[in-house]
């Protein structure tokens, strides 16, 4: 699975961090961006910033979209 996130619809409200730490991460824009490995992928960002999502954390980033009021996760699955 990979996960990557628009952030011309992120609202910055931050719960896909709070959901997923490992994977979003809320830069000092004010837009979540993903994570892979600890490399955050805002350059650059959108669908060219996409990480790869560890098989243990897939149920996370499926809530986090879910839950994401800007309905800006996307998740591309292998």
């Amino acid at each position: 699975m990979k996960v990557w996130i628009d952030q011309d619809l992120c609202t910055g409200d931050g719960l896909c961090e709070e959901i997923a730490p490992a994977v979003f991460t809320l830069l000092d824009d004010g837009l979540a961006y993903v994570k892979e490995d600890g490399s955050v992928k805002n350059d650059p960002g959108g669908s060219a910033g996409m990480a790869a999502v560890p098989t243990d954390l897939e149920e996370a980033v499926v809530e986090a979209s879910e839950e994401c009021p800007g309905e800006c996760i996307f998740i591309e699955r292998d």
